[in-house]
This record gives structure tokens, sequence and C-alpha cells, in this order.
């Protein structure tokens, strides 16, 4: 499970005027809008330069070559939405590297965050279940007989379990914010990366963040929108 991101919809400022924009903002208009792609072998086509390099020296050399690979097959995306792409391909290994990276494009495509397990609490529930006419039941099965004295006589009764099963355990729900806080502190990296080094010629990136810890006020669904 993902939430959904409540960002407003941003358009590239024209001439000498930029937009200002959240990192969540760019990164949607770039993936969703723009149809941005990752590219991770990208500076190897531009000027041969090593794998492994920051983000920083990608702007420095795009700015540098003046310049873009030209896919084909389709219109070319904004040249500030392939900057997004080049610097999030780029993403440092402290920080996730190409994995994180893949990630975070899912994620502003859909127009979503990482699922933080808003719902903490462990659940015990049945591992199947049973559709009849009367409803949807768990789902029982037989273990053994057991013998029960009744005014007729002993009779033979079944010995019926229900396999249960946890979900949301402690384990899962830190698994889950462990992730989430990866994913916050990529996009850190990103915000500050554009902040320092600009890059982009229509865009100002803010220094708006969505919350490093939605969890500890459990109003995460409403906060998100600081994104």
């Amino acid at each position: 499970m993902m939430h959904s991101v409540v960002t407003r919809p941003v358009r590239p400022g024209r001439g000498a005027q930029r937009t200002a924009a959240s990192i969540c903002e760019l990164l949607e208009w770039a993936f969703q809008r723009e149809i941005a792609t990752l590219d991770f072998n990208e500076i190897e086509t531009l000027s041969g330069a090593r794998t492994g390099i920051g983000m920083e020296y990608i702007m420095i050399e795009r700015a540098r070559l003046g310049c873009r690979v030209d896919g084909g097959g389709r219109s070319l995306p904004h040249p500030d939405a392939d900057v997004v792409a080049s610097a999030l391909a780029a993403l440092p290994e402290g920080h996730g590297g190409r994995r994180m990276a893949l990630w975070i494009a899912e994620l502003a495509r859909a127009g979503r965050t990482p699922d933080w397990r808003t719902d903490d609490r462990a659940k015990c529930i049945p591992q199947d279940w049973r559709q009849s006419k009367h409803g949807l039941f768990a789902r029982t099965e037989v273990i053994g007989q057991i013998m029960v004295a009744g005014r007729k006589g002993a009779r033979r009764m079944d010995v019926t379990i229900c396999p249960v099963t946890y979900i949301n355990t402690g384990r899962e729900i830190a698994a889950a914010r462990r992730a989430y806080l990866g994913w916050w502190g990529a996009l850190l990296e990103l915000r500050d990366t554009f902040r320092l080094y600009g890059g982009l010629s229509a865009f100002e990136v803010s220094d708006a963040m969505p919350p490093r810890t939605p969890w500890a006020t459990q109003s995460g669904l409403t906060n998100i929108s600081a994104c």
C-alpha cells in the first residue's frame, strides 16, 4: 500500500522567470507530465566518463556540453525534466543508488509516497476465508474427533480450528518506516543538490519537504500535502 500525494500541478517558468516547486512537485512534473526516464549510462554516452560519479558532476557536464541524448520515437521531455532524471539516476549509493532512484521515479509517476503503515496495530486474522450464501466466514479445518455424551448416548463430533496469521507486526512496521526514511533522505539529497548547484532553467527548488516522521503525529495523510 502507498499513500497518495496531494501536490499542486506546476508548470515551467518562461524566459527569465522560474517557477518555485518542491522536490516532490518537480519529480511528479518530470515523470508524470514530461514522461522522463532514467538513463543510468547517460554520462558514459555523453562524455565517456566513468560510472559512480555524483549528481553535481552530471549537472555540470550537461551544462558544459549543452546537449542531451536523443532517444527518438517521441517528442523529447523539457530540458529540466531531463536534468531531474539525470540527477536521480546519479543518486549516491549512500542514499540507495539505482534501486532507490527507480523506486522514487515509480512513486512520482503514480503520485504516491511510501506506505509507512498508518495502522500500526498488530492484527490476528484468519489465514483463509470461505464464501457461502450467508456471507464470508473464516475457513476452518478438522484436526480430530471426540466422543460427546448426550441424551441419546455418545456421539462422535469433529474438532475444528481456525488457522490464523498476524499482520502489521512490529518487524513489518519498522521495516516500512525505515524504507520511508530512506526515501525521505534521498529526496533531501536531491533537494539540496538542486538548491546548491542549480542546473534548472525553468524551476527553482523550494525547501519544502514531506514530513520526516508522519507516524509521530499520526496525521501524515494530511501533512503530506506539504510536499
